[in-house]
């Protein structure tokens, strides 16, 4: 984040309690991705099934995401955020 941003976020905490989007995994499941829609054209060869690490989506189905992350906002989420579900190697791993 730069400065601003930062300072931004500063104000507006001062004001108000700030809300985070949601259970980000849930929405996701809720499109019924394939194995095929994980993998897209990126990682098509991949060697192990990829279904469920969902920040792959970011690349591979980035309207999916945007999606989500436009249905929070029009919830009134102040911040949203990505690529943290798989965040650790344990949980990449699974």
């Amino acid at each position: 984040m730069n400065p601003d941003q930062v300072k931004a976020l500063h104000a507006l905490m001062s004001k108000r309690i700030l809300v985070l989007d949601g259970a980000m995994g849930t929405m996701i499941q809720r499109h019924q991705l394939t194995e095929s829609d994980f993998r897209g054209s990126r990682f098509a060869a991949h060697p192990h099934d990829l279904r469920g690490d969902n920040d792959l989506l970011v690349l591979t189905r980035p309207d999916v995401i945007r999606g989500i992350h436009d249905d929070y906002l029009a919830a009134g989420s102040d911040i949203i955020e990505t690529n943290t579900l798989n965040g650790t190697a344990g949980s990449a791993a699974d």
